[in-house]
Formats: structure tokens, C-alpha cells, sequence
């Protein structure tokens, strides 16, 4: 198949700080790929050089003739006296149409967006009916590849919804940057990753995001059994050299040289196991038993002379984890600073246990001074933090969160969205809590940040109430959901998928084959038989026979006499015979498992 566009030997440094050294990448017809990495492994400019908004330092660009490609920046920029209607004609300023087939495009995108008002000024509209307008302006423009940054930024669940039925049924290509895993899972048919810890700096898996999560897995393991076989063939070559003939012999000398390519292969390919490292997320709590934490009896709040939420009640007990779902201005936010007491509800009551400690993630960021250095945000005190009655030195700390000694003394303002949500977390972490109140935690955090977040909050033995509109995150984590209509209603509802089914805009998604990251041990919710674990149990034979046929095929090497005069390759043999024995015993407890699940 051939590429619409590709970049070959591509290299783009920022900063003297290079984010792709010889990167060769290119996209054809047909596909929808998800581009993922981890914060500032340069996601958005390699959307931009594609895009033509960048120039790279080097590489050879090609493209298809007659090519259309359109750009979706994450800044929605529009003319503030321009109305909805206007926006779209001005989208097709470039465009070689007659007025007619303009007026009828127009007005085709005018209810494929939704809007009820195209002649609404642009600047009154929300950031989520924004977005929406910019995604708009761009589908507009007919593009064969539509590359598009964080498109769901701004958007609540049902434009996130209204999006994935675009893209599913787009028959242009596409390349997307975002760190929403259902969103990923559900849209897309080709995932490649940004990272330092692959050869050739990035990974490329065909399939969706759960696929991709099963291949990136494999290689990862591969790669450390790599570095680990390396290391024993090195050793040896460099004990044979230390006590083997000191006589300059051709012989000999093919070992010297040998044995240093070994060496700078182990030092390449270790320095790339060591770059799949993650940030560290682990909130502190009081430990507090008490049996309920926050008792919210029949509250109720207006604003702007309209209802926002009446009549509800829940309790916030030690492990209680709720989620808040509903468009954007229904009242999650809200309901928030209701439960943080910053304001009071204009009906019911709310009772909170004595002494009662509560911590709030501000999704608005207004706590950070983008003007303070990093160092002075992470410890405001001076050199060192204290966490958990323990004095850690702000270089340590700045580690866990994945910032470099020399980063320290960088502002805020220069710092990304997903680094000042690390801060902000940073921030948390020191403080003790019986309860949490996360208002969009997971914006701009990467997928490994945001597994990492997902693990903490699981393990946090206070109460958590999270408004996200990610709802991989809320359906792996929360117990119980708060849904908001907009229409100054609000009830509870057991998962996101019930919420959806009851609000009667949208059917509910099936709920099938979800990414699951590396988790320390399964939860109670995890060991339900779901369609995953079907899947999984339908295809678990097969993988059974393969890794016993490979048993076999290892066995027969160990017996082989060419193998068995050769003590390196005997080594690593054996080695391999033991990791693919484990391998098939691990199947086996597996099989046993899911069918323990499917039948309790």
C-alpha cells in the first residue's frame, strides 16, 4: 500500500534537545492511527512537520499528488465577530467550489456539527461547542488525511461520542494524538508510539489500542530478555579475553573486536530499557476509620436562575470512589467545590466527620505561578519536601515525577500541560487526606502517567469523588457514578455504560476487549467474566499448543551436538527452554482462572 505522506531520516531537536533522530514514518490510504508517547516525546510536532506548519532540521518528505491535507491544531482559533455559518465559509476560502456547492457544504456540516444556531457569534460559544466548531471547519475541507491534536480537549462525553461516530465512519485517513484509551480502542486500526526505548524510535502495531498494549508488551520483555542474554555473552567474551592468549593473532583479535561491538550494543540497548521508566504517584492519607467521611442529604444548587442539580444524597465512606459524568456546565465542577464547603448549596445539607481533611485537584490550574521555577513549585519551603514524616531533597522529588536536575530552574510557564499537572499531583501527595476531590486529573497526563494515576487511586484507602470525562479511568477505577443531564437533574447509576443507556441520546457502547495496563493484582471488580476475558479464553488454547510446540522445538536444540559443544549458545538455550517452560505453566494457571471466573 502506498503512502499519501512520509518522512524519511526525519530529525527535529528542540532546544538543543532532540526529539526524533533518524525517524522514518509514513501513512496511507485507509488507515486511522492513534499517535501516542509520553510528555514531550514531541507527539504534536511531529503532527505539525506532516502538516506543513514545521520545518524539521532534516529528513525527505514525500507525498501523493493531489494530496489534501488538513491540520487540526489543539487551539481552536476563530474570528470573534465571525458567526458559526461564517466560520465554515471562511474554512473553504482555499477551495475551488462554486457558491452553490459551498452554501450546500455549509449547511450539510452546520447539522452534522449539531449546532442550533448558525448564526451564534463565535466567541459566546463554549470550549467543548468550539472544538466542535474547529473539528467541523476542518472535516469542511474534504481532507484524504486529517491530522488532528488532542481533538477531544474541551469536549464532555457526548461530543467525545459524536466524534468517535465521525471518525469510525470517515473514509478519509486520519492521524490523531490523544491519551483516551476507549477513544483510541474504538476509532482507530493502527497505533505508533513515540519513545527513546525503541531502535527505531517509535513502535508501529496494526490493530487497535488493546492490540496494541499485547505487542508492546511482548516487545518490551523481549527487549529486556535481550539485554539480559547480551550481558552474559559479554561477561564471558571479556573474562575469555582477561585470562585467554595474550598473542596478537588474527584469531584474537577478531575476539577484541568482538567482544567491544558487544559491548556498545549492551550499552544502546540497556540505555533504551532505561528510558521505560514512569512517573511515581502515591497519595497520602490519614487513615481514618470512621464509617462515614461526608453525608450530602437532598442537596440542591441553582445558578444563573436555572437548576443545576436538586434532591441528591450519597454518603463518602473509607474506599468509596465516585465519578462525575455530564456536559460541560451540568454541575460536576460544582457539585466539587460543594463537597471542598468553598460554596454552600442552596437546599440540603451536608455533614462531614470531625476534623475532616480534604485535598482538591484544581483542573484550572490557577494555583500554579507560571512565573516560579520549578524547583520553587515542587518544594516551596526550600531544598527539601516533606512526605509522609520524611525529608526528601528536591532533586529526588523532582525525579519521581520524571523532571531532570536541569529542569529545575525552568518556569512554569515553559513547562507542558501534562508536566504542571504532575506539579499540581506533586502537590497533593504531600498532603495528608480522608477524602480527595479530583477535578479533572487525567488532562494533558500521558497513557503511562495516567495508568500509574489509576493504580494510586485504587490503592488509596480515603474516599475519591473524580469529575473526567476519560472513561476508561472512570470505569477501571470508580465504584459508583454521578450523572448530570443538564437539565437540573442528577442520579446514580452503577458504571459510565448505565449512565449512557439511561440519558436515551446515545446507545450504550458494547463493552469489549478493554486495554488493561500491568497491574499489581486484580481487584474484585477485575475478576468479573467479561467480553475481554471471553475473548481471551476463546484464543488461549491456541496460544497453549504454540508455546508447547516451541517447548518441543527448544528441547530438541539442547540435544543437538553442534549446541551442546558450544557452552555460550548452550547457555542462552537453556535459558530459553526454562522462560518457554514457565511460559506454558503460566497458560495453563490462566485457563484455570478464566474459567473460574466464567463459572464461580
Amino acid at each position: 500500500m502506498s503512502y499519501l505522506i512520509s518522512y524519511q531520516s526525519l530529525e527535529k531537536s528542540y532546544q538543543d534537545l532532540p526529539l526524533f533522530t533518524n525517524l522514518t514514518l509514513g501513512f496511507s490510504e485507509g488507515e486511522k492511527v492513534g499517535l501516542i508517547g509520553a510528555n514531550g516525546s514531541g507527539k504534536s510536532t511531529l503532527l505539525k512537520i506532516f502538516a506543513g506548519e514545521v520545518e524539521p532540521d532534516k529528513g525527505v518528505r514525500s507525498m501523493k499528488k493531489h494530496t489534501r491535507v488538513v491540520y487540526l491544531p489543539q487551539i481552536d482559533k476563530f474570528d470573534d465577530e465571525n458567526s458559526v455559518e461564517d466560520a465554515l465559509f471562511s474554512a473553504m476560502s482555499d477551495m475551488v467550489l462554486e457558491e452553490h456547492q459551498k452554501y450546500t457544504a455549509v449547511q450539510k456540516t452546520i447539522g452534522l456539527g449539531e449546532f442550533t444556531n448558525p448564526d451564534q457569534k463565535t466567541n459566546s460559544l463554549s470550549g467543548g461547542w468550539r472544538k466542535r466548531l474547529a473539528i467541523c471547519c476542518s472535516l469542511i475541507r474534504q481532507p484524504d488525511i486529517l491530522f488532528l491534536d488532542e481533538p477531544t480537549n474541551h469536549l464532555d462525553i457526548e461530543g467525545i461520542l459524536w466524534l468517535e461516530t465521525i471518525l469510525k465512519n470517515a473514509s478519509f485517513s486520519f492521524v490523531l494524538v490523544s491519551h483516551d484509551r476507549y477513544f483510541l480502542e474504538n476509532i482507530t486500526n493502527k497505533i505508533v508510539e513515540l519513545g527513546r526505548l525503541y531502535p527505531e524510535g517509535c513502535l508501529k502495531v496494526n490493530g487497535n489500542y488493546s492490540e496494541f498494549v499485547r505487542k508492546r508488551s511482548e516487545f518490551l520483555k523481549t527487549q529486556k530478555d535481550k539485554e539480559s542474554a547480551l550481558a552474559n555473552v559479554v561477561r564471558q567474551e571479556r573474562n575469555w579475553l582477561a585470562h585467554g592468549p595474550k598473542a596478537r593473532t588474527t584469531k584474537a583479535k577478531f575476539r577484541i573486536e568482538k567482544a567491544a561491538m558487544l559491548g556498545e550494543e549492551l550499552k544502546d540497548i540497556h540505555h533504551r530499557n532505561q528510558q521505560n521508566k514512569t512517573v511515581e504517584f502515591n497519595f497520602d492519607s490519614t487513615n481514618r476509620k470512621t464509617k462515614n467521611l461526608l453525608v450530602a442529604t437532598n442537596i440542591g444548587i441553582s445558578m444563573g436562575g436555572a437548576s443545576l442539580f436538586k434532591n441528591l444524597s450519597f454518603k463518602l465512606k473509607p474506599g468509596t470512589r465516585i465519578g462525575l459524568l455530564g456536559r460541560n456546565g451540568s454541575g460536576k465542577s460544582t457539585l466539587i467545590r460543594i463537597l471542598a464547603q468553598s460554596i454552600k448549596p442552596d437546599e440540603g445539607a451536608i455533614e462531614t466527620a470531625d476534623t475532616l481533611r480534604m485535598v482538591t485537584f484544581d483542573q484550572n490550574r490557577q494555583k500554579l505561578d507560571q512565573e516560579a521555577k520549578l524547583r520553587t513549585a515542587l518544594s516551596p519551603a526550600g531544598d527539601a519536601v516533606v512526605y509522609r514524616d520524611r525529608s526528601v531533597h528536591v532533586v529526588t522529588w523532582a525525579k519521581r515525577f520524571l523532571f531532570s536536575p536541569d529542569q529545575l530552574d525552568l518556569p512554569v510557564g515553559r513547562l507542558s500541560g501534562g508536566e504542571q499537572a504532575r506539579i499540581l499531583i506533586a502537590h497533593l501527595m504531600r498532603q495528608p487526606a480522608d477524602i480527595l476531590l479530583l477535578d479533572e486529573p487525567t488532562n494533558d497526563l500521558d497513557i503511562p502517567s495516567i495508568e500509574v494515576l489509576e493504580e494510586s487511586l485504587s490503592e488509596f484507602p480515603g474516599a475519591v469523588v473524580i469529575v473526567s470525562h476519560d472513561r476508561f479511568f472512570l470505569d477501571r477505577l470508580t465504584d459508583m457514578i454521578i450523572g448530570f443531564d443538564g437539565k437540573g437533574n442528577a442520579g446514580i447509576f452503577a458504571d459510565y455504560f448505565q449512565w449512557l443507556e439511561a440519558c436515551g441520546t446515545r446507545k450504550p457502547e458494547k463493552k469489549e476487549a478493554k486495554p488493561q495496563p500491568a497491574k499489581k493484582a486484580p481487584t474484585s471488580a477485575e475478576k468479573k467474566f467479561s467480553f475481554k476475558h471471553q475473548y481471551e479464553l476463546d484464543r488461549i488454547e491456541e496460544t497453549i499448543l504454540k508455546a508447547e510446540e516451541n517447548v518441543s522445538l527448544l528441547e530438541e536444540d539442547v540435544q543437538n551436538p553442534s549446541i551442546i559443544n558450544d557452552p555460550v549458545r548452550m547457555k542462552l538455550c537453556c535459558e530459553k527452554l526454562k522462560d518457554a517452560q514457565e511460559k506454558v505453566e503460566h497458560l495453563y494457571a490462566r485457563w484455570q482462572e478464566l474459567e473460574s471466573y466464567k463459572n464461580p
